[in-house]
């Protein structure tokens, strides 16, 4: 027999409708919160970044594709990765379904990663996704972007990550377990796979001028991960302990 609460089909709904005022209160608060986004002070990109993509070397303006906005994902996979982290790949599962939409009302969505094209395209086919995918490798972008970090940085303890600073060397004892995590999922040591980090930033170009408008981290990133929007829909919500989520391909059963 479940330990969990249990009621009538009357005290279900009265609980359902205080409930759905706290969504409908949610919601407002979250139509406000874009109305704020939206209005943040857009700052000109003046540098001139270079990428490469299927299509050959592109300028940051080239990634909009001809559109007017664009949103890049900033995805874990460095240059000595040897595969994509695990945990922007099961965000970008989504991207695919969703670009083809984005595309069709005037918005880009693209991944930038600084590993080298031919590994981006390797791991894609892998994947089996279609997202357009850049290459930033030999590039500031994601430096400038926050989402990767130098090893002086590193050194130093202080890691400019999500608008902070934060240390993250393993504390002492942490080392080994770590090194052997990273190196299981992306092949490396964790310094070297912590050094990039999740993120994504929007940018609008306008009369031949490109912006920056909103970048965003961490768990800022929420949204944009459509298997915790059904969790925390689920009966038992997000119920973790631990790294649970793996590559699509690496369940034993799907």
């Amino acid at each position: 027999m479940t330990s969990h609460n249990t009621g009538t089909r009357e005290e279900w709904l009265a609980a359902r409708l205080e409930l759905l005022e706290a969504e409908k209160e949610l919601t407002r608060r979250s139509d406000e919160v874009a109305r704020q986004r939206r209005e943040l002070p857009w700052v000109r990109v003046d540098k001139d970044y270079r990428f490469e993509t299927d299509g050959g070397t592109a300028s940051l303006a080239g990634l909009f594709q001809g559109r007017s906005q664009l949103l890049v994902y900033h995805f874990m996979f460095g240059p000595d990765y040897t595969a994509g982290c695990p945990s922007c790949s099961a965000i970008a599962d989504g991207f695919s379904g969703s670009a083809v939409h984005l595309a069709n009302h005037d918005v880009t969505l693209c991944a930038v990663s600084r590993a080298p094209l031919e590994k981006i395209q390797a791991y894609r086919r892998r994947m089996g996704w279609s997202f357009p995918w850049a290459s930033a490798y030999g590039s500031d972008f994601n430096f400038d972007f926050g989402v990767a970090h130098t090893k002086e940085e590193w050194e130093a303890g202080t890691v400019a990550y999500n608008f902070g600073e934060a240390d993250m060397r393993p504390a002492a004892g942490q080392e080994d377990a770590l090194d052997a995590f990273t190196q299981s999922i992306v092949g490396t040591d964790w310094q070297t796979y912590r050094r990039e980090g999740p993120g994504m930033s929007a940018f609008a170009l306008q009369d031949g001028t490109i912006y920056h408008a909103y970048s965003t981290y961490a768990r800022g990133l929420d949204g944009l991960w459509g298997m915790y929007q059904w969790l925390d829909r689920a009966p038992l919500g997000r119920n973790e302990n631990g790294f649970w989520w793996r590559r699509h391909d690496e369940y034993d059963s799907q």
